[in-house]
Formats: C-alpha cells, sequence, structure tokens
C-alpha cells in the first residue's frame, strides 16, 4: 500500500505505464534511462541490412541468461570488440582474437557466446543476400499490437522456423526465444502494447529467401 504522499504511476489495461514525461510506455521501459532510449528510438524499427542483423543477432545471444540492460551498457564496448559488426571483419577472427575477447572487460566474456559470434559471421558472409532475406521471412505484417502484456509471447511458431532454418545453414546460440527477440527488435512484429505512445509502423512484409 503506497505512503502518504506517494505518487502510484498511471497503469493503463494493457499494462503500459505513463513516465514522468506524460507518455505511455511498454513497462519493461521505464527502469533505466537506457530502457526508455533504445525502446522510444529503437525496439520494433525496421532493420534490413546484413550488418545491421547480425549485429542485433550477436547481441541477442550475448543476452541469452542476462538483463537485456546489461547489454546496452555494454554495446559500445560489444562495437568496438567485435569491428562495429562488420560480418567480413568478424569472419576474419582467429584465436587471438578470440584470446584478446576474453580479456575484454568491456563485454560478456562467454567463450561459447563470443565463438558462437564469429562462427556466425561466417555463416553471414557465406549467405550472402540469403542472410537478409532468411530473416526478413519471419515477419508477421497485419498482426494488431498486443492489448495487454498477457499477449506479448516468448516465441511464435515463426521464430522456432526461423531458428531451425538458421541453426541448418550454420549459425549458431540462436533458439526460438532468440529468435523472437531478434524479431522483435528488427520490425518483424510490432510488440509494442497497444496504448504505447511510439508511433505504430507497418511491419516489413515477408519476403521468402533468395528473393
Amino acid at each position: 500500500m503506497a505512503g502518504a504522499g506517494t505518487v502510484t504511476a498511471e497503469v493503463t489495461p494493457s499494462g503500459a505505464v505513463r513516465g514522468e514525461d506524460g507518455l505511455l510506455r511498454c513497462p519493461w521501459a521505464l527502469s533505466a534511462p537506457e530502457y526508455v532510449r533504445y525502446h522510444d528510438e529503437e525496439w520494433g524499427r525496421p532493420v534490413t541490412s546484413a550488418a545491421g542483423l547480425y549485429e542485433r543477432l550477436t547481441l541477442e545471444a550475448f543476452q541469452s541468461g542476462l538483463s537485456w540492460l546489461t547489454i546496452l551498457r555494454k554495446r559500445e564496448a560489444f562495437r568496438a570488440a567485435f569491428a562495429g559488426f562488420d560480418p567480413a571483419r568478424v569472419a576474419a577472427f582467429g584465436e587471438a582474437d578470440v584470446a584478446r575477447l576474453m580479456a575484454d572487460a568491456g563485454i560478456v566474456r562467454n567463450r561459447l557466446k563470443i565463438e558462437a559470434a564469429v562462427a556466425n559471421a561466417r555463416a553471414v558472409v557465406a549467405l550472402g543476400e540469403e542472410f537478409p532475406a532468411l530473416v526478413l521471412a519471419a515477419a508477421s505484417p497485419g498482426r494488431p499490437r498486443p492489448q495487454r502484456l498477457a499477449d506479448v509471447p516468448a516465441s511464435t511458431p515463426a521464430s522456432a522456423a526461423l531458428a531451425r532454418a538458421l541453426k541448418a545453414r550454420g549459425v549458431r546460440f540462436v533458439g526460438p526465444t532468440t529468435a523472437y527477440a531478434l524479431m522483435q527488435a528488427v520490425g518483424l512484429v510490432d510488440d509494442h502494447l497497444v496504448d504505447c505512445h511510439v508511433p505504430t509502423r507497418p511491419v516489413q512484409p515477408a519476403r521468402s529467401a533468395g528473393a
């Protein structure tokens, strides 16, 4: 029970919360300034380039088992450590680079995830234009925004299919949940709550790999 003088944040039936600036946001976005910026300026906006998709895939894989806030706060260090997430440059990393990354306190020092990031860069390079086409084919255009938090899934049949397709092409450390987080991040689904202030944007239409 709130004490005397305590201001209780307004929460809508969907679960959106009104921030100090008066704007309604998805509740996860309000716990730190980094979350507010990411939610307002990036999450759910279209990403279509191979490099941009590789970056989000890598960060989502590193996030597994950790707070996304940890990843956001280390993001610039990740970019410096992984050559700006240029797939061709990361694909050329060798054992010395893995050792360098394991010694880099600015990133998450997990050997399996680091080696997966390098292997995934090689897979992205090998796939060429098939990589973005494969990811974008998982888009779910026309699906309405969630009416409440309980409507936001952790994974979907589309994310499970995307994870299988990526694994079949040599991509590591990606399962249905990681694949769905990637889909949310790059605008393949719009999981902002229905009354969130972020403007609705058209979800990228699906296209088949190789299109």
